[in-house]
């Protein structure tokens, strides 16, 4: 639950091919992150667990699993603050890996936690295929005018 009513994010003008596309020549296109859905309070998106997204002993690294946190609040926050001139900023972030994986992929879902005037919390949860919790974390980030 939200401590400020947010905006629908169906409502924004936000497609899934416009997110996908703004992960070209960057990070989330070199671990194969995809956009997969966009709900009226939701985000989500696939991570594959491959050789990308490996550490050294065949599980999912949980830098992988941080940056796909990272990514889907940041975007969350960017939707809701872009069409105002804001700038979303990561200030704070936590992750807490509760089971390995070896392959497959993932799939996180961000939900607001809170969505003020200056800062936004988020909450994120990573799933397997089976719908296994892998990870979950927050991030915060600072609302910030735009340039």
């Amino acid at each position: 639950m939200t401590t400020r009513s947010i905006t629908n994010f169906t409502q924004t003008g936000a497609t899934l091919a416009a997110l996908n596309r703004s992960s070209r020549n960057t990070l989330n296109e070199l671990m194969g992150l995809q956009f997969t859905a966009l709900g009226p309070d939701f985000i989500q998106a696939e991570l594959p667990v491959d050789e990308r997204t490996h550490q050294p002993y065949g599980l999912l690294h949980g830098g992988a699993s941080a940056a796909l946190i990272e990514t889907l609040g940041s975007v969350a926050s960017y939707i809701l603050v872009a069409r105002k001139g804001q700038r979303a900023v990561g200030i704070e972030i936590n992750a807490n890996h509760v089971r390995g994986i070896t392959s497959g992929k993932v799939t996180g879902t961000v939900r607001a936690l809170h969505t003020g005037r200056t800062t936004h919390v988020w909450e994120v949860r990573v799933h397997d295929s089976e719908q296994r919790l892998i990870s979950a974390g927050r991030l915060t980030a600072a609302i910030v005018a735009g340039k």
